[in-house]
């Protein structure tokens, strides 16, 4: 009697995150600096939101693309990529360079990256992690090997320097990471979700295709970010909590199996509230924004990038992000390489 042959089940085929680097401008807003310009002062900033520092990217003609190629320059550098070797590049934006081409096609177009698939997501401060989930389903399927995604933002371009509610918060930045196919660690579970009811809470009031731009619209002032801070700090505690708790209940996580919380950095309060909530210790939690400020979709892969060095193969990782519109989301991953 012959036995019967023993069927090996092969591990999924995951998208894990193999290198990462980041870009911000040299010149640094700092708090101080800020004060000469409006009624705010270090200390009120610093209390409120835990922002020090902020960079600005200066130059004329310099927009969002040139930062997203810095970064995606600096990874096919790093991770020793030929350009030829990327099969689909995304980038998450809230400040595209143009109306059209997307940002994507101008990052590529800088990196030497040609014929191949590029385009933009716009999700607001939730951009990257929506990018992210994109992604990963073109590796999960064996379409592509090689994908990077880049979240950047010039904020400073949308900012009324005038409104000390919204003039604190932002910065200039871009992050890019590599994806590749994995049986062994990658992204194992990844959450978006949006509510356009909160729109009126967190948006920019012209120069869509509902109010385009016009000299009225100018001097009026309404091509900046307009934000109502109480409600959407309501929102962005609960959402951001909310995902990262559900992402812990659906891959029967506890806190002790969670290494490291990557939060947007929108704000230090809402940061340390989603830790509380989620029990874990703050150590365990990725800071920047206080040299950084918000960077709208380049905070996750810029706190990926600053603490590169003390992420660990197997390191098992929460990414929360809430955004305008509203959009939130989340992702769980396991990280795939040693310190270099």
């Amino acid at each position: 009697m012959t036995k019967a042959k023993k069927t090996v089940r092969k591990s999924p085929i995951r998208a894990a995150i193999t290198g990462v680097c980041g870009y911000v401008p040299p010149d640094v807003l700092s708090n101080a600096e800020l004060a000469k310009m409006v009624d705010t002062s270090d200390e009120w900033i610093t209390e409120r939101t835990g922002i020090k520092e902020r960079r600005i990217l200066k130059g004329k003609g310099l927009g969002t693309s040139h930062m997203g190629a810095e970064a995606v320059r600096g990874l096919l550098s790093k991770t020793k990529t030929a350009p030829a070797e990327i099969e689909l590049l995304i980038c998450a934006t809230t400040t595209p360079d143009f109306v059209f081409p997307s940002t994507a096609n101008l990052i590529c177009d800088m990196c030497g990256i040609r014929s191949i698939g590029s385009f933009d997501v716009q999700a607001a401060c939730s951009g990257f992690v929506y990018a992210l989930t994109i992604a990963s389903q073109f590796i999960e399927t064996g379409k592509y090997r090689k994908i990077v995604v880049v979240g950047a933002d010039k904020m400073s371009a949308i900012i009324d320097y005038t409104d000390r509610a919204t003039c604190v918060l932002f910065g200039d930045g871009a992050g890019a990471v590599l994806l590749e196919p994995s049986r062994k660690y990658g992204i194992i579970d990844t959450l978006i979700c949006s509510d356009g009811a909160g729109m009126p809470h967190l948006h920019q009031k012209a120069g869509g295709s509902r109010m385009p731009p016009t000299a009225e619209t100018v001097t009026k002032r309404l091509h900046y970010v307009h934000q109502e801070g109480a409600a959407v700090y309501k929102f962005a505690v609960a959402r951001m909590a909310e995902v990262a708790g559900e992402l812990m209940k659906r891959n029967n996580l506890s806190s002790a199996d969670v290494d490291w919380l990557v939060p947007h950095q929108a704000n230090r309060r809402i940061i340390e509230a989603t830790a509380e909530r989620m029990k874990l210790d703050p150590k365990q939690v990725m800071i920047t924004i206080h040299k950084y400020g918000n960077t709208t979709a380049a905070t996750i892969p810029l706190c990926l990038w600053d603490y590169e060095s003390m992420l660990k193969e197997g390191d098992r990782l929460i990414l929360a992000a809430f955004g305008g519109g509203f959009t939130w989301g989340g992702a769980y991953l396991t990280w795939a390489y040693n310190p270099q």
